[in-house]
């Protein structure tokens, strides 16, 4: 009789969870940590590794490699010395991504290397992934293989 009262009122307050005395556990939904993905544009990308190699190298307050791509489709930023400048050839149609031609200041700097081989990622660049808060450059559409290079989302304060 008191097992079928329990159902019964279960049955009048539809669409109300209820649950049998007997099942008083944890009842709160878990916690997912998903991070929804950043967009494209608007956001400050930092380099984080060029080819399957991760940034080693520090650099001083305000220079570290980052890409910027713009709501009216140009993209800025900086390769660890030197600024660069340009638009895009194609954006965002099935994750395609090709940069123009870009163009860089020519400061003299310490060591390049990795500049270069930013420069070289974003002007190989076809597609791109992004999962969370990384960007992924890969050089062909397919998204196929080791991404050319990885970049952070950074919000700014």
């Amino acid at each position: 009789m008191r097992l079928s009262a329990f159902f019964l009122s279960c049955l009048l307050l539809a669409g109300t969870a209820c649950q049998r005395p007997t099942d008083r556990g944890n009842t709160t939904p878990p916690v997912t940590n998903i991070t929804p993905d950043a967009p494209l544009r608007n956001t400050r990308w930092v380099l984080r590794q060029l080819s399957s190699q991760p940034l080693h190298e520090t650099f001083p307050e305000g220079q570290e490699p980052f890409l910027f791509i713009s709501a009216a489709g140009t993209a800025e930023g900086q390769g660890g010395c030197n600024r660069f400048r340009g638009g895009l050839e194609s954006v965002e149609n099935d994750g395609e991504l090709q940069f123009a031609p870009l163009l860089s200041t020519r400061m003299a700097c310490p060591s390049l290397d990795t500049e270069q081989s930013f420069a070289q990622a974003l002007g190989a660049t076809r597609a791109y992934r992004i999962v969370g808060n990384m960007l992924m450059l890969y050089g062909n559409s397919e998204r196929s293989g080791e991404p050319l290079a990885q970049l952070e989302a950074v919000h700014l304060r």
